[in-house]
């Protein structure tokens, strides 16, 4: 079967992706203990895997249109475990960031990667379904850096995690290395006319129009999925270590479950003749009314807290979909650039909010077990919620 041999090892390696993002959260504060980490600080090491992911976007995505995803995800698989272990033997918090940089390069054609498979092998029409299936599959590596890993922090430790990690990252490379097929003949062209699409792209209306909005909503869950979230979890909302797992295994099948459906539902919009950015206008402002119950009511209770969560991930779902939107604008051999182009902003913003949120918090004291003050947190949702809101009014904007 084509979706088996070609999107299950591409969503392996989104596995990986997912599942070094998400661990962050739960070993960030062991982590900051350890080096005795401000919160600007713990920003800055968590940024640094997204700054390798974004600076690695546009290469990857020309890299993907010029050779195909099987050469190009084999290779960064191997970077991936590099830098996993890079950061399971740092014993300094730089060669850690140096680690998590690395590790951001190796996964940083995840999603891209399966956009463009899909855009070579299937209809246009599924493209949507099918990046949010393979999200989906990929999504359970969120599921494993929560209560799994949970359980194996006693046993193996942070760098433990981390080592696992790499194996898997090897495992995978061999995986795409046999089983997805070369890429379709593609007519050659110069390197310059690859680089000047890339502009195309960046200029397109629909990339103006529609980006800011897809990238607010992913970056949110970049942003406290791949930190913030678990720290949230301790000082605003009071949890302990077991708690804070079982919230973060709920945002992550949110996750799953909003890739998977959300997906479907922007395919089933084109089909219709819909706009298929109405799903992610839809996921947009359900989380902006959750983040408003997080400010006004952060310690909320675990099922609550588990409910509200699990709804947040099945939101930020709703970010893939959106590549589609945008993505049907272009033929099928610019897939690869249009999704990098996206990812490359969104990376960005992720960078820069991942360290707003540290300076934000580190305005108030720390407190007596070593945590953020809750208000900080508050102020850092309302700086997200901001953004998300600026983007929409930005993409809603009536234009002649």
């Amino acid at each position: 079967m084509l979706f088996a041999r070609i999107f299950l090892p591409l969503a392996a390696l989104n596995f990986t992706n997912q599942a070094a993002r998400a661990a962050m959260a739960l070993l960030a504060p062991l982590i900051a203990l350890e080096f005795g980490l401000s919160a600007s600080e713990l920003g800055l090491l968590a940024a640094t895997f997204f700054a390798g992911y974004a600076l690695a976007q546009l290469p990857v995505g020309l890299a993907l249109d010029l050779w195909g995803v099987r050469r190009v995800q084999t290779a960064l698989a191997l970077v991936a475990a590099t830098g996993f272990s890079l950061a399971a033997l740092a014993n300094d918090p730089w060669l850690l960031a140096f680690g998590r940089f690395v590790t951001g390069i190796g996964v940083s054609a995840g999603l891209i990667a399966m956009i463009k498979a899909a855009s070579q092998w299937f209809a246009r029409d599924r493209i949507a379904a099918l990046s949010g299936a393979g999200v989906f599959i990929g999504a359970f590596g969120g599921v494993v850096a929560t209560v799994p890993a949970q359980w194996a922090l006693p046993m193996i430790g942070w760098r433990g995690v981390f080592l696992a990690l790499a194996a898997l990252a090897l495992i995978v490379a061999l995986w795409l290395a046999l089983a997805v097929p070369s890429a379709p003949r593609r007519e050659k062209r110069r390197l310059s006319d690859d680089l000047i699409a890339f502009a195309r792209v960046f200029a397109h209306p629909a990339f103006l129009r529609y980006a800011p909005a897809i990238c607010s909503l992913s970056a949110f869950g970049f942003t406290y999925q791949g930190l913030w979230a678990g720290p949230w979890l301790r000082d605003a909302a009071g949890l302990g270590d077991a708690d804070r797992a079982l919230v973060l295994l709920c945002y992550a099948v949110g996750l799953m479950f909003g890739s998977l459906l959300l997906g479907q539902a922007a395919s089933g919009l084109t089909s219709r003749g819909r706009h298929p950015m109405l799903s992610t206008l839809a996921a947009l402002g359900t989380l902006a009314a959750v983040q408003l119950c997080m400010i006004l009511a952060p310690a909320s209770g675990v099922p609550l807290l588990m409910a509200a969560w699990a709804v947040v991930g099945f939101c930020v779902g709703g970010g893939p979909p959106g590549y589609a939107a945008i993505g049907r604008e272009f033929g099928p051999e610019m897939q690869g650039r249009v999704a990098t182009a996206i990812n490359f902003s969104m990376l960005c913003l992720v960078f820069l909010l991942q360290n707003a949120i540290g300076w934000v918090l580190d305005l108030w004291p720390r407190t007596a077990t070593g945590g953020w003050h809750p208000a900080g947190y508050a102020w850092a949702l309302g700086l997200s919620l901001a953004v998300q809101a600026a983007a929409v009014a930005w993409m809603l904007l009536p234009r002649r």
